[in-house]
């Protein structure tokens, strides 16, 4: 995969492109502010970026701008945010297209390798990665969207699941279901939601979406 990575921590972002050169993908640009960022990811196209929210200038949410602001000029380009802390108004403003092609990750989930390989991976063919703890959070806050109210509790296990970026197989290893009842579970969930849509990778968004948005 070709990677922009931007991170104003000079630390962490040598480490994140040496992580991710040594699992065999090419970093093609790095970046330390906002601006830079936004001139990378249009200028380099890349198949995935990891992006900083906190970044110079002003160092309060210039990274998430910068990844909005290239979504809406190149729809769908793939980007995995990163944040020191839960803020579920971010994985709500990156999802709020439908789009697809989003991950939202706390920094401390970069030191977990194998994950956050995977997560970058995800990301890029489309998919959601969603951090277990930003999940975690979304649980404890409760809910207060009617249409989750009439999921059952494994609906609402499965869509946690589905959130976080998981495969309907991978889904099932989890719960111990078969992957066939997990499809069962996700029909069901996209009735209750009204999403008719065929595509079924938008469908998925729409339902992490719908998550995103229940307190």
């Amino acid at each position: 995969m070709r990677i922009v990575v931007a991170e104003d921590l000079y630390l962490l972002r040598d480490g994140m492109v040496r992580l991710i050169e040594a699992y065999g993908h090419q970093v093609v640009a790095t970046a330390s502010t906002g601006p830079e960022t936004l001139d990378a990811l249009l200028t380099r196209r890349p198949d995935v970026a990891v992006i900083d929210v906190r970044m110079p200038p002003t160092q309060s949410d210039e990274g998430l701008r910068a990844a909005l602001a290239a979504r809406r000029e190149v729809p769908g380009l793939p980007v995995l945010i990163l944040s020191q802390h839960v803020e579920q108004l971010y994985a709500r403003e990156l999802l709020a297209d439908g789009a697809g092609g989003i991950g939202y990750f706390l920094k401390e989930s970069v030191f977990d390798a194998d994950q956050f390989i995977d997560a970058l991976e995800r990301v890029a063919g489309g998919g959601t990665a969603m951090d277990p703890a930003v999940i975690a959070k979304l649980l404890s806050n409760g809910s207060s969207n009617r249409r989750l109210e009439r999921f059952t509790e494994r609906e609402h296990s499965v869509l946690g699941l589905m959130a976080e970026g998981l495969s309907n197989q991978a889904i099932g290893q989890r719960l111990f279901l078969s992957e066939s009842a997990i499809s069962k579970y996700t029909t069901s969930m996209f009735g209750k939601l009204g999403i008719t849509d065929d595509d079924n990778n938008n469908r998925r968004v729409l339902a992490v979406l719908a998550y995103l948005n229940q307190t």
